[in-house]
């Protein structure tokens, strides 16, 4: 009989589209072809609605998950009768087996819809503890005697997940109103009154002890020592001075002292030789920056290498220039070098010579053997410290005329100090160690480091704290 399968517990499929329901069996009507379900979960889901109602039309497959006694039959041993059917014209007959498969199931409460909450919120349903909601729709629920594992072993369902299930709240819960219960300037007043006392005394620690200030987020916590932008100190005062990008003031020397200086590092084992490849290696970064870096000097590029045009006279200056082109060829750049025949030369000139050689660059002698087109870049290295007469030799003029009108930017290596013009222009100049105080024509001033130890800087009078920081090449400001 129908009333048999009352408080069953059922999975009926109603297709892909509506999903599963499963429940406890509350009614079934032979007559009107129905069937409800207590307590209804739809895909797993706990229902809002206490009860469910289908059609038989609407079912497409119907499995009995668990056969419970009826409360209004006489219990029988286990329950209904087994050879008892569940029949559902329109559906399908189940004994206990069978899958859920499609259908349009019609949802029709057969009690009044819980009231709802101010606000129209509906109260969260309670969630039971029972097996069938966490099993599949082809899961039985195993039975040994008709009871559950003996009737003295909790499901291992109910162990696993049914815990804690009835402490599920019935309501949602109210996050504006909670929202609305904390009082957000009276709670910050509390906090800033708590750690604020007397004259401004933090609450922590010892009462009345003076903590630090606090720290914004872009601000060292850590106390730092007041930075000292004079670091160099020279012996002359008056002479012209410059600075670094980050401050730090940078004294120009005489020409007097800068020898001096150089002499006290040779003694110190600091040779010529050493100095013109630090000289070499520092120039030739400066010219492959001023070239354009790794914008130009590329692998794809190699159909456009610059070239560079080197005007070398017969003293160190000349050496340090031979110096920096052949670094500069060695980077796959075209080095012409100029420099004139002498009959005796310095021997730092004839081995610098030697070097460059190797590295195919080309060298000439005359100035018609310059080229006739602009170059990337002049490097001037004509001009000597010690010796002015060079400036009345015909070479001399003549080189100084070919870079005055080839229209490329000069670089001045190591320019010496004079009252006079210079002979070419220079758009920037390099000073070794500590600069000279170099005249409006030598451009922009870029110092670089040539290796010279603090203390020999101390051995002639020069306080010294270095300037370059991570490079080996720092620009100049004029004061």
């Amino acid at each position: 009989m129908a009333a048999d399968w009352i408080g069953c517990l059922v999975s009926i499929h109603c297709g892909p589209t509506l999903g599963v329901y499963q429940g406890e069996v509350s009614s079934v009507d032979q007559t009107t072809q129905t069937i409800s379900l207590r307590h209804p979960f739809h895909n797993g889901v706990k229902c809002t609605v206490p009860e469910v109602t289908f059609s038989a039309m609407d079912i497409k497959d119907l499995k009995i998950l668990e056969i419970r006694k009826s409360s209004t039959e006489v219990p029988k041993q286990n329950g209904p009768d087994i050879n008892s059917t569940l029949t559902l014209h329109g559906g399908r007959k189940d004994k206990g087996g069978g899958a859920l498969v499609n259908s349009t199931p019609v949802m029709v409460p057969n009690k009044a819809e819980p009231k709802t909450q101010e606000g129209g919120v509906s109260p969260v349903p309670h969630y039971s503890k029972r097996s069938s909601s966490c099993r599949g729709p082809n899961q039985a629920t195993p039975k040994k005697n008709g009871l559950k594992n003996g009737g003295h072993m909790k499901n291992k369902d109910d162990e696993c997940f049914g815990d804690g299930m009835d402490d599920v709240p019935n309501e949602d819960f109210d996050f504006e109103g909670n929202l609305a219960l904390f009082d957000k300037a009276a709670v910050f007043s509390q906090i800033d009154s708590s750690e604020r006392r007397g004259n401004g005394a933090r609450s922590r620690g010892t009462p009345g002890e003076q903590t630090p200030s606090r720290y914004r987020h872009d601000e060292n916590i850590l106390e730092a020592k007041p930075v000292i932008y004079r670091q160099i100190m020279v012996p002359q005062n008056g002479t012209k001075e410059y600075s670094t990008d980050s401050g730090l003031v940078v004294p120009s020397i005489s020409f007097e002292l800068h020898k001096r200086l150089l002499a006290a590092a040779e003694s110190h084992g600091l040779s010529l030789e050493r100095r013109l490849e630090m000289t070499g290696v520092c120039a030739s970064q400066m010219a492959l920056t001023l070239l354009g870096g790794p914008n130009r000097l590329t692998p794809k590029n190699v159909h456009q290498r610059p070239t560079v045009a080197l005007l070398c006279g017969p003293h160190v200056q000349g050496a340090q220039g031979i110096s920096c082109g052949r670094h500069l060829a060695n980077h796959e750049v075209e080095v012409i070098l100029f420099l004139p025949n002498f009959v005796k030369m310095l021997e730092a000139i004839t081995s610098e010579l030697a070097l460059f050689g190797k590295t195919g660059g080309k060298l000439v002698s005359n100035v018609k053997d310059l080229p006739e087109t602009p170059v990337d870049l002049v490097i001037n290295c004509l001009d000597s410290h010690e010796n002015g007469f060079l400036r009345e030799q015909p070479w001399y003029k003549a080189a100084a005329d070919w870079a005055n009108q080839n229209r490329a930017p000069v670089l001045s290596i190591d320019p010496p100090v004079s009252g006079q013009a210079h002979a070419v222009e220079a758009k920037w100049s390099l000073s070794l160690g500590l600069p000279l105080p170099l005249s409006e024509g030598a451009g922009r001033v870029y110092l670089c480091d040539i290796g010279i130890p603090r203390q020999v800087f101390q051995e002639v009078g020069i306080k010294y704290h270095s300037p370059f920081g991570c490079k080996f090449v720092i620009p100049l400001h004029s004061e």
